[in-house]
């Protein structure tokens, strides 16, 4: 019988040296990767039983990335992940991206050995994952990308009144998943833009925290799509975050434009 076939995935060199050396001697055929770049390389040439990779490769989620990637290449792959920080979190989001298991770094060899046995001989294919376009995640997570934002930018800011914050931005929310499967058109934009900046004006923010404000927002959304990466719809991906960019750049030209003529908000 051919020896499972495993890419290891980590960016510290010590381990990439002395885990695949371990696992050759149980009977592991083992590649090695020290990047995302180099495991979908590896994935695209040779073909995979197991997948081990760090959680954070050069970048905090990019072991999900790994994952998503070996998933709809090589369904019927293992994919463990080893992490450094076994929080609760972490162990959620591995079950939630269907990960087949994780571990926690330094990993014993005999655990290590073990889930990849007993995965082995219960693998079965994986069942094709619903693709869902970024404005799905969007409504589907409106209200906790809302109150992230809206809570960080409390503190940051010293406000008081998350809650008019928090429907500020789930509406802003709503209104980007609709824009993103129906792209507005430039004066439909410009009155959405109006319309956010006296909502906030209303609220007694200035310019500079109208701009922090959608700048916190513009992060907890890029880390919604991290945290659900294995299940975005790639082929629209690249465009979808375009035109939230575009939205939300336009909301930070309507701000200064106002800010600059108060009087044109009358």
């Amino acid at each position: 019988m051919a020896p499972a076939r495993v890419l290891f995935v980590d960016d510290e060199p010590g381990i990439r040296l002395s885990l695949p050396a371990v696992l050759a001697i149980h009977g592991f055929q083992v590649t090695t990767a020290s990047s995302v770049a180099e495991a979908l390389d590896s994935m695209n040439k040779l073909q995979f039983d197991v997948l081990i990779s760090d959680l954070n490769i050069g970048h905090p989620g990019d072991g999900f990335t790994v994952v998503s990637a070996m998933r709809r290449t090589q369904p019927d792959c293992v994919t463990l992940i080893l992490t450094g920080y076994p929080a609760f979190e972490t162990a959620l989001q591995a079950i939630r991206s269907q990960v087949d298991d994780y571990l926690t770094k330094p990993a014993s060899v005999e655990a290590l050995v073990s889930s990849i046995e007993k995965k082995l001989q219960q693998r079965e294919p994986h069942r094709p994952i619903a693709l869902k376009r970024v404005s799905q995640l969007l409504r589907e997570n409106a209200n906790g990308i809302a109150e992230a934002a809206a809570n960080e930018f409390a503190v940051t800011a010293g406000d008081s009144r998350p809650d008019d914050h928090h429907a500020h931005l789930s509406a802003l929310i709503r209104k980007l998943a609709d824009d993103l499967e129906s792209p507005p058109k430039d004066p439909a934009l410009a009155r959405f833009a109006a319309g956010f900046v006296r909502t906030h004006q209303q609220l007694g923010f200035p310019l500079a925290s109208t701009i922090e404000e959608i700048g916190l927002l513009c992060r907890e959304i890029h880390r919604t799509i991290q945290a659900n990466l294995i299940s975005v719809d790639l082929s629209y991906l690249v465009i979808d975050l375009q035109t939230i960019s575009e939205i939300l750049i336009a909301l930070i030209r309507e701000s200064a434009r106002v800010d600059s003529h108060p009087a044109s908000l009358a």
